[in-house]
C-alpha cells in the first residue's frame, strides 16, 4: 500500500499516542448529543459569579443548578478540545473529531508517519489554529505592537441588501476574528487587524469507515481502508480566494490588513506569490504554522514557522496555482475530448 493519509490527531491527541482501547471508544463516540450553548455556558458564568456573592433570588438559583446539571452532563457524554480558547468549557463540535491529517508508510514492518516535509501534520479544524492562542498574539505583536490583543470572533462584515432568503441588514459575511490592540492610549482611535483562518478539506471517503476498521480491529494502528488526500483545490481557490476578493478591497480602503493563517503545506500547496518588501506595502501577510512535538510533549505545539508579505492580486494569483495553456494546446484537447 505504500503511503496513505490517516488521522495525526483525534481529539486533540495524538493518533499514534492512544491506546487501542481509546481508539475504539474515539470510534464509537458521537459528537453533540450534550454539547451546551454558548448563551447557557455564558449564562452559567454568570450566575456562579453572583452565587459566590449571595446575589441570587430562587428563580436565578434554579436556573443555576439546572445549568450545573447540563455541564456536569456535557462533561460526562462530550470531548473536551484543548484547542479552543473561546469558552470556559470547550468541547470538540466537529464529527467524527479528527483535528488533522498526516501522511503515513507501511514500508517497513510498521505503520508510521512519513518523514520530512510530506509528513507534516494538515489541519482539517480551524479550531486547531487557536492553541494557547499562540497565533493571535504572534499577530498582535507584528501587526498592532501587542502580544496580547483582545479577541472579537466571527465578526459580521456584510450585510445584506435583503433578498429571496435574507432580510435587509442581516449578516450575510462575517471574518473569523479581529485582533485590537489593548495597549493604546485612553482616547486613542482603536487599532485593529482582519484575521481569517483556513484550514483543508479532504476529498475521498468519509473517515467513518475508518471509524469502524478501528472498531472492529480492536482499535489496532493499520494503513487506513480507504484512500483519500488534503483537497488544497477547493481549500484555496474556491473557499479561501472569493473570501480574499470580498473582503480584502474594502479592509484596504479602510487602511487595515488582512492576516491569513494556514498551516505550511497548504501554503507550499499554492503557486508562486511575489513578496513585498516591507508589511506597509502588504494587503495580506500570511503567518505560516506547524505543528511540532516537543520533547516530553503529551501534544504537537503550533508554532509560527514564516511569515509572507504580499498584494492581494499576487495572493490570487498564488492561490489559483496555475498558468493558462495556450489557445493550440487547448484546441487539442478539445479535439482530444470530442474523439472520445
Amino acid at each position: 500500500m505504500a503511503e496513505r493519509f490517516h488521522i495525526a490527531e483525534w481529539y486533540g491527541q495524538p493518533f499514534e499516542d492512544l491506546t487501542q482501547a481509546e481508539r475504539v471508544a474515539f470510534a464509537g463516540h458521537k459528537v453533540g448529543s450534550a454539547t451546551m450553548k454558548k448563551v447557557d455556558v455564558d449564562r452559567l458564568i454568570q450566575l456562579k459569579e453572583a452565587a459566590s456573592h449571595g446575589d441570587l433570588k430562587p428563580r436565578e438559583q434554579a436556573r443555576l443548578e439546572a445549568l450545573r446539571a447540563n455541564l456536569a452532563r456535557q462533561d460526562q457524554y462530550e470531548k473536551t478540545c484543548p484547542f479552543r480558547t473561546d469558552s470556559a468549557h470547550p468541547t470538540c463540535t466537529k464529527p467524527g473529531g479528527v483535528c488533522s491529517l498526516r501522511l503515513y508508510s507501511d514500508e517497513t514492518d510498521k505503520v508510521e508517519p512519513v518523514a520530512g516535509e510530506r509528513g507534516m501534520i494538515r489541519a482539517l479544524c480551524p479550531y486547531r489554529f487557536h492553541q494557547e492562542n499562540t497565533v493571535f498574539q504572534h499577530i498582535g505583536d507584528c501587526l498592532l505592537g501587542d502580544p496580547k490583543p483582545t479577541q472579537a470572533g466571527e465578526v459580521g462584515f456584510l450585510e445584506s441588501t435583503g433578498n429571496l432568503d435574507s432580510a435587509a441588514g442581516e449578516d450575510v459575511g462575517r471574518i473569523d476574528m479581529i485582533l485590537v490592540k489593548s495597549n493604546s492610549p485612553v482616547g486613542h482611535p482603536m487599532d485593529w487587524t482582519a484575521v481569517e483562518i483556513q484550514a483543508v478539506y479532504f476529498s475521498g471517503r468519509e473517515m467513518s469507515i475508518e471509524f469502524r476498521h478501528l472498531i472492529d480491529t480492536g482499535g489496532a494502528i493499520s494503513m487506513p481502508v480507504e484512500g483519500r488526500r488534503p483537497d488544497y483545490r477547493s481549500s484555496g481557490p474556491k473557499r479561501l480566494m472569493p473570501q480574499l476578493q470580498i473582503k480584502v478591497p474594502t479592509l484596504r480602503r479602510w487602511g487595515k490588513k488582512m492576516a491569513i493563517v494556514v498551516d505550511l503545506p497548504f501554503f507550499m500547496s499554492m503557486g508562486a506569490m511575489r513578496p513585498v518588501n516591507h508589511v506597509s506595502n502588504a494587503d495580506v501577510i500570511w503567518f505560516l504554522v506547524d505543528f511540532v512535538r516537543r520533547p516530553g510533549s503529551p501534544v504537537h505545539h503550533l508554532t509560527v514557522v514564516q511569515e509572507f508579505s504580499t498584494t492581494l492580486e499576487s495572493a490570487i494569483e498564488g492561490l489559483t496555482g496555475g498558468i493558462p495553456v495556450s489557445l493550440q494546446e487547448f484546441e487539442g484537447r478539445i479535439g482530444a475530448k470530442s474523439r472520445t
